[in-house]
């Protein structure tokens, strides 16, 4: 692939950004329930927050992942860190291994309780059993946010991380123009966890970006996140699948176990290999021309502003808003200029 043609899709992504961020402070996905800071009064610090930030405390910022275990939370973390020691703040990546909603929502409850922090973001395992527990968090005084996965009609008061149904769109139609005009056949949609919202946002966006052209979409796949299991679910899937002429992860890790059977089966170059984010695995892939491209999201960037939203607002008053933090296409043209995640 040329450096033109790369160049095109960073356009076309930056074109996609620009567009979208004319509607919310950030894209379509960035939604804030609540403008904090606005005129309506309708969120209300906690005392005894205002009383540590009069008092000048390090403010306790707290970024809860829906599965910390997951290798895309190491650049996150170290955003996160990066934007404690630049503000001084006292940061933590906390949340439940495996992505368990209950677990999740009982570890937010009580530190809600025990006033232990000063502002919060969520990265939700389900958006639906987290939307009581961000209102309450709200209800309770205490700066929510919501990053890397949105939780739209709830009470966060902004949301920061990617377009999820812009890149999914994307991802689609950069597929249609690697297969190229005309193609036909079937493709394959993996996700490690089909019934998460982040998941249903990228695969409608995925949807509408492929409908135009003559493809058939099967999918979305569960794949879970253990990698053994994963690999066994894609290997069984395609063993009963006719005419598959192209794989779509969307997500690290359905795209590395979807990835790594179309390299042990031997269908590098015959069936079209592309994903999401770029952990180490998957840039190995990228170079040995296993996976075509890959979308990154910038996880380092994303737990950095979220601490940067959270704290600006408790010492400065600053409204909070959405933080669109992009998407790249990555391919063997510019990985060697591109950030591994992990």
């Amino acid at each position: 692939m040329s450096l033109t043609t790369t160049a095109r899709r960073l356009l076309a992504t930056g074109a996609l950004v620009a567009a979208t961020a004319l509607a919310v402070s950030g894209c379509g996905a960035i939604t804030t329930g609540n403008d904090a800071g606005s005129s309506d009064g309708g969120f209300q610090l906690a005392s005894y927050i205002q009383d540590r930030v009069d008092s000048g405390e390090p403010m306790r910022i707290k970024l809860s992942y829906h599965d910390p275990s997951l290798a895309f939370a190491t650049p996150i973390s170290k955003g996160m860190e990066k934007a404690g020691d630049e503000m001084d703040a006292d940061v933590q990546l906390i949340g439940p291994t495996g992505g368990d909603a209950a677990k999740q929502v009982s570890e937010l409850q009580t530190l809600i309780q025990q006033k232990s922090i000063d502002g919060l973001a969520v990265s939700s395992a389900s958006s639906d059993a987290l939307k009581p527990v961000i209102a309450q968090a709200y209800d309770a005084g205490i700066p929510i946010i919501s990053f890397n996965t949105d939780n739209p009609d709830s009470k966060q008061m902004g949301f920061v991380g990617q377009d999820l149904k812009g890149s999914g769109k994307s991802e689609a139609e950069e597929l249609v123009k690697t297969l190229g005009d005309g193609a036909t056949g079937k493709v394959v949609v993996f996700s490690l966890d089909t019934g998460a919202g982040w998941s249903n946002d990228r695969f409608s966006g995925f949807e509408e970006g492929i409908k135009a052209s003559g493809l058939e979409v099967m999918g979305p796949v569960n794949v879970g996140n253990e990698p053994n299991a994963a690999y066994n679910t894609v290997e069984s899937t395609m063993a009963g699948a006719g005419d598959v002429v192209a794989i779509a992860g969307l997500d690290c890790c359905s795209t590395t176990a979807a990835a790594k059977w179309v390299e042990q089966s031997g269908n590098t170059g015959k069936i079209t290999m592309v994903g999401f984010d770029l952990l180490p695995q998957t840039a190995d892939f990228v170079n040995n021309g296993v996976v075509s491209f890959t979308i990154s999201q910038n996880p380092e960037e994303q737990g950095y502003q979220a601490v940067k939203v959270l704290v600006d607002f408790l010492k400065d008053k600053t409204v909070v808003k959405g933080v669109d933090t992009g998407a790249q296409f990555i391919d063997k043209s510019n990985i060697a200029d591109a950030t591994v995640e992990g």
